[in-house]
């Protein structure tokens, strides 16, 4: 991002809005929303056909950017394919695995989503001397990449669970097409609504921290001592790899047989602990590598691993992606809108920044563990059947009380 503002000479300002509108928030956002209806509506692998077509080319934006207008076109545009990304491939994760083994499914998808940034970041010093030259080669890079999965993606099978649930639907439509779910069915219930609320609370207030910690990491790595483009490199390298173990040795072995909520209330008071330590602690040496390694490891099994895995595993299959679209486009979004205002809180102090994000991270956390469901070892239309009868259970109960208050 330096290089590139230096080149095209911009302000602060327009880098702030680079950033709100690149793949890692509002642009992301839409992506998914869109990319979350066409799941439901053409099925899963309609995307896969599509999206990495549009991430090329705005990977060709970029490469051969010469206005600064031409970075924002590619920028936008990568940020709309990878967010039709996540619904897409959260969604075929969730219904092409075994019960008992979805968490670890879900926890290799997150090993890979953080192994991608080390190899990016060690790619990036290797290029370093090379200037802007570099970084578009950076770029290249990842152009290469995404042709060659597009080219693999063309033989992912399309999810069974997504063909019966539209089969049953035009059956019961005698024989009719079935009707097209949209955003207002994921509101058609209590138990939709609360799995929608409960999801968006736990993981988007702890994605504004997870957001605003990148505004963090450079000041840490300085108090550090990593002066140099290396030193820097190797301590997020670091970060990544913590989260990366975490993940393999954690996560994946012990979410889909143990109380899920022990291990995010383990996770939440490493998460919390880490910030802390900046709360209470001038920032030293020790104390800035003891939160890059509380909060690196907790982050392999937290909010982010379990957000993928309880977002698939809470909604009807007919709505499975337009519920992790629309939830992915209000966290996206709004951690956009957040980074309008990261450089303002940042004038009241680092310590003061480091409370309110700490109390951020316990605030995710209390909802995490208060609300978390019990869905270990089920399968998704056990899960869903029990939902359904919960829910109308509940709808017995209030409709009973009512009539019986109006006696």
């Amino acid at each position: 991002m330096s290089l590139w503002a230096a080149h095209f000479h911009m302000s602060n300002g327009l880098i702030g809005m680079l950033g709100a509108f690149s793949s890692n928030a509002i642009s992301a956002g839409v992506g998914a929303l869109i990319g979350g209806r066409i799941c439901d509506v053409y099925g899963r692998k309609k995307i896969y056909a599509w999206d990495l077509l549009v991430y090329a080319f705005g990977i060709l934006w970029i490469i051969f950017a010469v206005k600064m207008w031409m970075l924002f076109v590619g920028y936008v545009l990568v940020g709309l394919a990878v967010g039709a990304d996540v619904p897409a491939s959260w969604t075929l994760i969730a219904e092409l695995a075994p019960k008992r083994s979805r968490g670890k499914m879900s926890g290799f998808a997150q090993v890979l989503w953080n192994l991608g940034p080390v190899i990016t970041l060690l790619l990036a010093l290797a290029l370093s001397n090379l200037g802007l030259l570099g970084i578009r080669l950076l770029f290249l890079h990842l152009l290469v990449l995404a042709m060659v999965t597009w080219a693999m993606r063309r033989g992912v099978v399309e999810s069974e669970r997504w063909r019966v649930a539209v089969q049953r639907e035009r059956e019961s439509n005698k024989g009719m097409q079935g009707k097209r779910h949209g955003i207002q069915e994921v509101f058609a219930s209590r138990a939709n609504v609360g799995a929608f609320v409960f999801c968006i609370l736990m993981y988007g207030i702890w994605n504004l921290v997870a957001g605003t910690n990148g505004f963090f990491l450079p000041f840490i790595l300085r108090t550090v001592g990593s002066e140099t483009q290396a030193t820097s490199v190797e301590l997020q390298c670091f970060n990544f790899l913590l989260t990366v173990l975490a993940t393999i040795f954690v996560f994946m072995p012990l979410n889909d047989r143990v109380n899920r909520r022990g291990l995010f209330a383990i996770s939440s008071v490493f998460q919390v602990t880490a910030f802390l330590l900046f709360v209470f602690f001038h920032l030293n040496t020790t104390i800035a590598l003891a939160n890059i390694v509380l909060y690196g490891i907790a982050f392999g099994f937290g909010q982010q691993p379990f957000f993928q895995l309880w977002s698939g595993e809470l909604f009807p299959t007919r709505i499975r992606s337009t519920a992790q679209g629309l939830m992915f486009a209000v966290v996206r979004i709004g951690l956009g809108l957040w980074s309008f205002f990261v450089p303002i809180l940042t004038a009241v102090g680092f310590h003061k920044l480091a409370l309110i994000l700490t109390c951020m991270l316990a605030v995710s956390g209390l909802i995490g563990v208060t609300f978390a469901p019990h869905t270990e070892g089920k399968s998704l239309e056990e899960i869903e059947a029990e939902r359904l009868a919960a829910s109308h259970e509940t709808y017995l109960r209030t409709n009973t009380s009512i009539h019986t208050s109006s006696k």
